[in-house]
């Protein structure tokens, strides 16, 4: 007689909201696949999916990634930064004529 697997609980976060989209055949086949294979259901294959690629989306965005000269031009004006033009002494005098700090 098989045993019995001990049902793992797994914590899930309160999905209230809703996100509805529609599918041709073709992408809603290949989807309900891949979740079957994953032995996931569809709604949480999707979810995970979008999840995953929504953070590295947005990594990407975030990150910024310089050539080693860029770096060098950055750190050199870290260090040495330049004089303000007189644009800029004006628009901080501007700045400092309209805010109150």
């Amino acid at each position: 007689m098989p045993r019995k697997q001990p049902k793992i609980e797994r914590e899930t976060p309160n999905r209230v909201e809703r996100l509805g989209f529609r599918l041709d055949e073709e992408t809603k086949d290949l989807i309900e696949r891949a979740a079957h294979l994953s032995r996931r259901k569809v709604s949480d294959f999707c979810v995970t999916a979008l999840t995953d690629t929504a953070r590295r989306t947005i990594a990407e965005h975030e990150t910024l990634v310089l050539s080693d000269h860029d770096r060098a031009a950055f750190f050199d004006a870290l260090v040495n930064p330049p004089e303000p033009s007189e644009r800029l002494v004006r628009a901080l005098a501007e700045h400092k004529r309209r805010v109150a700090s």
